[in-house]
């Protein structure tokens, strides 16, 4: 792929698809985004991902329960690594609209920049009108997922499936939030994989050659 091009991995926790992602930007030589957003809202008001995600989740009016829980918010800090020209200063005036066009704003300003491979966010959909784009899904069975998590994250089963339980209904409500789409629908992609019974570099090899064709 000559021309610039960007890739959307959409994965479901635990299924390994973060490190996918990383993988397929080192092969591609290429830049590999992962939440930069969220990374720079947590960094800026001092909370965990897992808070973000969790309010991010929620039907109602997140970013005010948001708002509540940090304010009164410090307005000096830097951002992410070299991405705080995206992003400007926390407002408290902020509706969880704005928030989504900030990361929009984010993620076609990566995309301007050149070939890159991005991890969430709802790129699919987000980056849906760029030339070259290719998206992907990753999967996998829930028994995989729960056992990929006890292992990386050293938790105890029950622990595991919190998380994931957690993780996939926040991350359900906000893709039909603002794409009125399911994230597991195989329409919005390219290329799903289900890493039952597949390696990650395996993985890996099949998107290359899905891109060499």
């Amino acid at each position: 792929m000559k021309d610039p091009f960007v890739i959307t991995i959409s994965r479901e926790v635990g299924s390994g698809g973060r490190t996918i992602g990383r993988k397929l930007a080192e092969k591609l030589g290429v830049r590999f985004s992962d939440k930069e957003l969220v990374d720079a809202l947590q960094k800026k008001l001092n909370l965990t991902v897992d808070s973000i995600e969790e309010l991010k989740g929620k039907k109602k009016r997140w970013l005010d329960d948001f708002i509540q829980m940090v304010a009164p918010v410090p307005m000096s800090g830097m951002l992410v690594d070299g991405d705080s020209d995206y992003i400007s200063e926390y407002n408290l005036s902020l509706s969880v609209n704005d928030v989504f066009e900030a990361e929009r704003e984010i993620l076609n300003g990566i995309a301007d920049e050149g070939s890159c491979v991005i991890a969430g966010r709802s790129g699919f959909f987000v980056l849906k009108d760029r030339p070259n784009k290719v998206d992907i899904l990753i999967t996998a069975s829930r028994e995989k997922r729960i056992a990929r998590i006890m292992e990386k994250q050293n938790l105890s089963r029950q622990k595991a499936e919190e998380v994931i339980d957690s993780v996939d209904k926040a991350r359900d409500n906000y893709v039909l939030r603002y794409t009125g789409q399911s994230r597991y629908d195989a329409r919005n992609y390219h290329i799903v994989l289900n890493m039952d019974y597949i390696t990650e570099d395996q993985a890996v090899a099949m998107i290359l050659s899905y891109l060499g064709k």
